[in-house]
């Protein structure tokens, strides 16, 4: 046997009778050894000493790191996502005391005045007679009238038109429709405060601007803002009040309608419409 051979041989053997001490005392299994930690940063290495008359030893210089600059936000990104300040006075002083829908309008722009510009397709500004006796106003645009620029052309806007031509026997033209907010809210949700507060400067100038003789607020939101408080449409509904000194009549959403479409519902709201259209007529008093 060689040398080498032997001397494995002989570590094998002291290994064997460790290990049978070992299993005697019990031990029969080992944790793991802990990790050694990282060499500390600010106790850097001491350079080797020099001999004496030996050229010096140039280190290495580390580059300092390179700060990480961010892109910058694009106007648009940044007008949504940023806390505006909406000066609303300046903007109806634009369209003036006596305003009309195309003033108001161009004003409004390509508005990028809250973040529901970023997901929607056109802006819904209003549709019908300048000059209506009678104003709808709903919450916001959905997909249809998203797709169309037009309010209240999806299913709800047909219960709706149903209801203005066969119920109340006027043209839909000889209305006028808005909604509050004139972007379409993700995924049909109701409009927040922020958006409601962009957007309500614009409403107010298409009431000044037709000057109507009643407003029919459609649903919780519409109602919600016209009266300045939190509503419950279902108890509100059927009573008048006054925005800004115009008769309001608060009623049921169409969209509600469909789907609660209950006698009881249909009955309500058919009620609130015909007090309303009465009211422009002169044949219903407040």
């Amino acid at each position: 046997m060689s040398a080498r051979r032997r001397e494995v041989a002989d570590l094998a053997a002291s290994a064997r009778v460790v290990l049978a001490e070992l299993l005697e005392e019990g031990i029969n299994s080992f944790d793991p050894p802990e990790p050694l930690a990282p060499p500390r940063v600010e106790d850097p290495v001491p350079p080797p000493a020099q001999k004496v008359g030996s050229p010096p030893v140039v280190r290495p210089q580390t580059p300092p790191p390179q700060a990480t600059v961010q892109p910058a936000s694009t106007p648009e990104v940044a007008a949504s996502t940023s806390s505006k300040i909406i000066d609303t006075e300046e903007l109806a002083a634009r369209w003036g005391p006596t305003p009309t829908l195309e003033a108001v309008r161009n004003v409004l722009g390509d508005c990028r005045r809250c973040g529901l510009c970023e997901c929607r397709t056109q802006i819904v500004f209003g549709d019908g007679n300048p000059n209506a006796d009678l104003l709808f106003v709903g919450e916001g645009p959905g997909e249809q009238e998203d797709l169309r620029g037009l309010p209240f052309v999806g299913k709800a806007g047909e219960l709706l038109t149903n209801m203005i031509e066969k119920g109340l026997g006027i043209p839909r033209a000889e209305v006028y429709i808005c909604n509050i907010v004139k972007c379409r809210p993700p995924k049909n949700r109701d409009p927040q405060s922020a958006e409601v507060k962009a957007c309500r400067v614009f409403l107010d100038g298409q009431i000044a601007a037709v000057k109507p003789k009643v407003i029919v607020s459609l649903g919780k939101p519409a109602a919600s803002l016209l009266l300045g408080r939190n509503v419950a449409i279902t108890r509100e509904r059927g009573t008048w009040h006054t925005y800004k000194g115009i008769p309001l009549m608060p009623t049921l959403h169409p969209a509600y309608l469909l789907r609660q479409y209950t006698d009881k519902n249909r009955r309500a709201v058919w009620e609130d419409l015909k007090a309303a259209h009465g009211r422009t007529t002169g044949a219903e008093s407040a």
